[in-house]
């Protein structure tokens, strides 16, 4: 007979996760509770939930960091998560779901929604596990990832979204749940490089990508990347690829 399905419930008032328990206990559900989002991201790991409830506004980690986290390491990376808030902004609807969760459900719920939208993303997990060739009991056995290697491969999924607008690096330390400092050791322990050096790679790569496969012009490609100017968009990608952006697309 199957295992019920695990649910880790994360949420700093302990009148909250009452609440979901009670909801979640008549069920066919197994639980576990964190009291915030370090505590949340440690339990996964370990543990290896079928589904997380997440809440927004926490100590110590926000669920925005932990939600980001949780989807750079390979153990949790198929972990659906659903964001259950009070946070009823579109921009933090929007963040939630750009974290890569996959619902946002609004406090004060209803019950039956809150089951509904449960047993909804566990179905389509299922489905995608079968998909994919992967039992979802052992989708955990994946290694093992160190603390700084979770933290920069979040922090460049992040940056892949942020070309054209990098952020500075407190503020990606911020959405990551870290400080600048240990971003920037992370990086150079991990990656050998800065986090800008990585941005610059990045860019540049994607600039490649642009040339090769599209008709954009070079100004528009400039653009899509963030560059003030065409002038100094060829000054990188000379740099880069030594040639200029006219001459790499001609000899691609």
């Amino acid at each position: 007979m199957a295992a019920a399905p695990h649910i880790l419930l994360i949420d700093d008032s302990p009148d909250e996760l009452r609440l979901l328990a009670e909801i979640l206990r008549g069920c066919e559900f197994r639980l576990s509770v964190a009291f915030d989002g370090v505590q949340g991201y440690e339990r996964a790991v370990a543990r290896v939930p079928d589904l997380i409830m997440l809440d927004v506004r926490m100590p110590r980690q926000d669920g925005f960091a932990t939600c980001r986290q949780l989807q750079a390491n390979p153990r949790t990376a198929h972990v659906p998560i659903i964001f259950l808030s009070a946070s009823s902004e579109l921009h933090e609807r929007l963040e939630g779901l750009n974290a890569g969760a996959v619902d946002y459900v609004l406090k004060p719920f209803w019950p039956e929604e809150v089951l509904a939208r449960i047993r909804v993303h566990l179905r389509y997990a299922s489905a995608a596990g079968d998909r994919l060739g992967y039992d979802s009991r052992t989708a955990g056995a994946a290694p093992l990832k160190s603390e700084d290697e979770v933290l920069v491969q979040a922090a460049k999924q992040y940056l892949v979204e942020k070309l054209a607008y990098p952020p500075r690096l407190q503020e990606l330390a911020q959405v990551l749940g870290t400080n600048e400092k240990r971003l920037t050791r992370a990086f150079r322990k991990v990656c050998g490089t800065t986090v800008f050096a990585h941005l610059r790679e990045r860019r540049m790569k994607k600039a490649e990508q642009l040339l090769r496969e599209t008709s954009l012009s070079i100004i528009a490609i400039s653009e899509e990347l963030g560059f003030s100017s065409a002038a100094n968009f060829a000054t990188a990608f000379l740099e880069h690829a030594g040639s200029s952006p006219s001459a790499y697309r001609e000899h691609r």
